[in-house]
Parts: structure tokens; sequence; C-alpha cells
């Protein structure tokens, strides 16, 4: 007891770290903070359970089962606050903060890639490109971002601590590049090729095909 009399006040437990996610909750919770993100850009600052299933082909129920298990979100008849829900989501997540990109092939592909938004918005940022190709290399492409050369590999994933490099190269040149970010440190590997890529167990790969989504949604027109 403090000589006052009084007790020491009590201070609020740090928050809890999320748990590991299963694959389900990690890949819809990933579906609600894209669709979350699109509604902030348009100047939206709630969202309904109702809204977010129409977006998401998720079920409202699911998406309310989901959400309660990390805490109270939303209001009945408001909706959520989609800048709450977006940073609780980041945390669940643990997507908070910037998170360095290397892209791999300075083609139509990704200079579409780097020109586009679509990284950034979940604070993925490209802080470099490389390719092989030494007419390419020196170009100015997207976020005012030079082409490396392919050769400066190492010294870059180290210097701007890569995270994830992103494959946007032709398939027969996919495995070569995984095998060196692997070597060199990177444990994430978003691939564009249709490459099959071969790497260690501790690595993550995510293959994103338009024609795989494409026979997807056409499987759910035609049934």
């Amino acid at each position: 007891m403090s000589l006052s009399g009084r007790h020491p006040q009590a201070t609020a437990p740090p928050p809890r770290e999320p748990e590991r996610l299963s694959l389900g909750v990690a890949a819809r919770l990933s579906r609600y903070l894209q669709v979350l993100t699109q509604a902030k850009k348009m100047g939206r600052d709630t969202i309904s359970s109702q809204e977010l299933a129409e977006y998401t082909h998720v079920n409202s129920t699911q998406i309310r089962r989901d959400l309660s298990g990390f805490g109270k979100f939303g209001k009945r008849g408001v909706g959520y606050n989609i800048d709450s829900l977006l940073a609780q989501i980041r945390r669940i997540l643990r997507t908070s903060g910037q998170h360095n990109i290397a892209l791999f092939g300075a083609g139509h592909l990704g200079q579409a890639i780097a020109s586009s938004d679509v990284f950034a918005d979940h604070g993925f940022q490209i802080v470099a490109i490389f390719d092989t190709d030494s007419g390419k290399v020196g170009q100015e492409i997207g976020d005012a971002l030079r082409v490396r050369n392919y050769g400066d590999l190492a010294a870059v994933v180290e210097a701007d601590d890569i995270v994830v490099g992103v494959l946007a190269l032709p398939a027969a040149a996919a495995q070569a590049v995984a095998d060196d970010l692997v070597d060199h440190g990177v444990r994430v590997i978003f691939n564009y090729s249709e490459a099959l890529l071969q790497v260690p167990p501790e690595v993550t790969v995510h293959t994103s095909s338009p024609a795989v989504d494409l026979l997807y949604a056409l499987y759910f027109y035609l049934a």
C-alpha cells in the first residue's frame, strides 16, 4: 500500500499479439482489407457487413463471426468505422508499417505493377526494379525508380531490407530468380509467372494467375 493509503493505479495490459490465423480467416481478412481500402479512397467513413458481403462474396454472418473473434467492431444500424477497422485488421494481419519489395521484370507487366498503387495501398513499397535486359537498365519506371542491373540483387536486398520478391518475368527465368532470392534471405515470393517454383518449406510462394481466377469465376457462372 502507498503512504497515502491508496492503492496504486492499475494500468491497462498491453494489446495481446494476434494469434496465428488459419488460412481461411487470413484470406477473408485480406479480402475485407482490400474492400475497406477502396471504400476509404472513395470517401466513405462507414460500411456495413452486408456491403462487405456483396463486395467480397463472403456471407455477412461469416464476416461478423470473423471480426467478433478479435473484438467488438461496428454498431447495429451504423456499420463499421472504416478507419478503425482498417487499423485493426492490419494489426491482426501484422501488416502495419512499411514492407519493402523488389520487383523483377521491367516489361509491360512489371511497368504496370510499378506504376500501380496495388501494393502501396497496403503498406508495401517497391524500392527496387531489376531486369537482365541492358536496354531496360537505367530506365525510369513508376515512382521515380530506375531499373537496376540484376547483378545488384544481393546488395539491394541487404541495404533496403527486402522482404518480398515480386516476379513479373517469363516462366523460364522465374526459378533462377527465386533461387537467388532464397539464397539472400527473402522468404516471401509473389509469382506472376506460370512457373511452378520449387522453394524450401520456410519460403512462402503465392502465384497469381488471371486465367485461374477467370476459370474459378466461370465455373460458378456455368454451374
